[in-house]
């Protein structure tokens, strides 16, 4: 009995340890102006000037080359009309913006990669190992396979021949 008291006195004293260690901190948001501005105001003036000039990052613009395939799917649908010129211009973001919007979707994003795919410019698979025409080998037939490794998958699958 005093080795249970004992043992149940220890397991009691590592639990009430060991919680504050699972347990989540939180931490509470300053909803006053005044701890922004305190906080906000020793920024120096060579950390805003960085900031200016930060890298930008992704597609900045649209290649002639992508922007002529775009302007001749939008005119086989009708969105546009006249010739291809490759330039992203305010004509061919006007039709894009219709095109998505009769879709249902956004228009503040252009292209929109379900515009593009639906207008038959999405990514090519036609290289993929499971397209259709692919020259991709299906495996051998049994009666390819040697006997001694037939034999060796036979063993290993425990299935009996």
């Amino acid at each position: 009995m005093l080795l249970f008291r004992a043992s149940l006195a220890f397991l009691l004293s590592a639990v009430l340890c060991a919680a504050p260690a699972f347990a989540t901190p939180t931490h509470k948001k300053s909803s006053s102006s005044h701890a922004r501005s305190a906080h906000h105001s020793g920024k120096s003036t060579k950390a805003s000037a960085k900031s200016r000039h930060k890298k930008l990052h992704g597609q900045q613009a649209i290649d002639p080359a992508r922007a002529t395939e775009i302007q001749k799917a939008l005119i086989r649908e009708h969105y546009m009309t006249g010739e291809p010129t490759g330039q992203w211009d305010a004509a061919t973001m006007a039709a894009m913006q219709k095109y998505q919007s009769d879709q249902g979707w956004q228009t503040k994003l252009m292209p929109d990669s379900r515009a593009l795919k639906k207008l038959g410019l999405g990514p090519d698979y036609s290289d993929a190992i499971n397209a259709p025409g692919a020259s991709f080998n299906g495996p051998k037939p049994p009666t390819d396979i040697p006997a001694a490794q037939a034999a060796g998958f036979a063993s290993a699958s425990g299935v009996n021949r």
